[in-house]
């Protein structure tokens, strides 16, 4: 008898490639993925920690659905809601105690055991919470995925944090680091490319912390798995995310060098370019470390792009730490950047910490980064218009005639094409750059080839 499941992801990619993992797990027990909680037997909502007020987010997510149970109870009609990801990891029973509506709560290292859990849902055993960090690896029991629809794949190979950041909630709801056996990787990779991807990016949540063991036993970097992959017939492209700087090795450096297929863009996150903040923060490198590390990338990759994160208003941060996170941008220059105002996040250091910064001081530095940072993503788009760049062809666009790809350095590109350049990476001569994409159209010898 089909049942039907509806999965509500919240957050990073990593939870994007879980909640496909569950649909896989619970695929053999007869569930159908839904796009509709009120069609759906059984909701998941598959939880990220690191946003500001992700729990306040999932009460408030959980009072609808509590009112869609009821109506469902009413009409004797079974309906079961698990919370899944790290909100569930880090607030475990409390879930169940605040919300009676829920029947399973999971962290992200037991969804392997979903199908066995809804059963005992199912006779009333909940509420179920499962939040202890097995001894086997979840991916050792999981099923081969689902077949892949689209030319750009997420494939985790890399979990947990062994930093502790003060910030940072990682360790305490993904656990220790863990990394995936190169064969397994391969392997994954192998069928997700048969399936029609033509780009992989490589997850984790420290993914250069990679340190899976090869057939013979040995350990290997992220730097040995590109390589690997990169002899994936179909394969054309490889990226990686999320880096942290002590983690960036000179044989992964080399490779964005030496590797064809490990795109030239590199998410490298820093927080701030204060030391004092930084040893506050426990990154455990320097500013100093982080600018030789971006040297060394541009003395290989010498057109890498690079990303980064950035925290403001971070307990004791003052005017003249804020000013050297500023100096700092300036002097990378990134083509993307992503930064967040500090917000507590219970049981970190940090939370505790008695100089918290007036949230209107954050939001004041929040804004005149945000402006330098979109100053320098535009330039860096900017830059492109009259060059021609090869472009991964993924999907039709919004307009009539239109398709969208990316560039090695993730831009989106638009150009009027006909589909079946879909999967193919066309070079395309850039005519107009906008805020968060380009535009341009295909060389004539493109055109006619296609």
């Amino acid at each position: 008898m089909t049942k039907k499941l509806f999965v509500k992801t919240y957050g990073c990619q990593m939870n994007a490639y879980d909640s496909n993992r569950m649909v896989d797990v619970l695929a053999p027990e007869g569930f159908l993925r839904v796009d509709s909680p009120k069609d759906a037997d059984l909701v998941i909502l598959n939880t990220c920690h690191i946003r500001e007020k992700a729990a306040e987010k999932l009460y408030s997510e959980l009072g609808r659905l509590a009112q869609l149970k009821a109506d469902r109870a009413a009409i004797d009609d079974p309906f079961l809601i698990a919370v899944a990801g790290c909100v569930a990891q880090a607030e475990g029973a409390e879930i169940a105690a605040r919300a009676p509506c829920v029947d399973i709560v999971l962290g992200p290292q037991t969804y392997h055991r979903l199908p066995a859990m809804v059963e005992r849902a199912l006779r009333g055993d909940g509420p179920i919470v499962a939040t202890e960090f097995p001894p086997e690896s979840k991916f050792d029991s999981l099923p081969e995925e689902s077949a892949w629809s689209g030319i750009s794949a997420f494939l985790t190979v890399q979990e947990g944090c062994d930093k502790f950041c003060t910030f940072c909630v990682v360790p305490y709801t993904r656990g220790a680091e863990m990394s995936r056996p190169v064969a397994a990787v391969v392997e994954e990779a192998r069928r997700i490319v048969a399936q029609g991807a033509r780009e992989i990016t490589l997850l984790g949540q420290n993914v250069n912390a990679y340190h899976g063991r090869d057939a013979d036993g040995e350990v290997a970097t992220l730097a040995d798995l590109a390589r690997q992959l990169s002899a994936i017939d179909g394969l054309v492209r490889i990226r990686y995310t999320t880096s942290h700087p002590r983690d960036m090795s000179d044989d992964l450096i080399s490779a964005h060098r030496d590797v064809g297929a490990l795109m030239p863009y590199v998410h490298l996150p820093v927080q701030s370019g204060s030391d004092r903040i930084l040893k506050a923060m426990n990154r455990g490198h320097t500013v100093d470390d982080y600018r030789r590390i971006v040297d060394r990338l541009r003395a290989a990759r010498p057109d890498v792009a690079l990303a980064g994160d950035f925290i403001v208003g971070f307990p004791g941060e003052t005017q003249a730490d804020f000013a050297a996170t500023l100096a700092l941008v300036r002097d990378v220059s990134y083509a993307a950047a992503f930064s967040f105002k500090y917000s507590p996040r219970p049981g970190t250091p940090a939370a505790d910490a008695a100089d918290q910064v007036p949230e209107t001081e954050k939001v004041d530095r929040l804004t005149v980064l945000q402006r330098l940072i979109e100053v320098q993503q535009r330039a860096f788009n900017a830059a492109s218009i009259g060059r021609e760049l090869p472009v991964l062809f993924a999907k039709s666009g919004r307009h009539p005639g239109q398709l969208v790809g990316r560039s090695p350095y993730l831009q989106a590109v638009h150009v009027d094409a006909p589909t079946s350049i879909i999967g193919q990476v066309v070079p395309v001569m850039i005519e107009r750059a906008n805020p968060n994409s380009l535009s341009g159209s295909l060389r004539a010898r493109n055109a006619d080839a296609a």
